[in-house]
């Protein structure tokens, strides 16, 4: 099965912490946004692998914006 994951918050892409083709485990963050001087992680829901990545670092996103998909285990 194939999760989408979106932001729940606009910011700026600050860390890429995996890469397509990693291995994920749930709740391990993927990209750390930076959002009113805050770091903010986007974790993984469900263990499995990092398929699709839709950002770089640096890129501004907006709240609900997909970030990445991962198929789970």
């Amino acid at each position: 099965m194939r999760s989408k994951i979106t932001t729940e918050i606009a910011g700026q892409v600050w860390k890429l912490v995996a890469q397509p083709g990693d291995d994920v485990a749930a709740d391990a963050p993927i990209v750390i946004l930076e959002s009113m001087k805050m770091e903010i992680p986007i974790l993984a829901p469900t263990a499995g692998k990092l398929i699709e990545l839709h950002v770089a670092e640096e890129d501004m996103v907006a709240e609900g914006q997909l970030i990445c998909v991962i198929e789970s285990r």
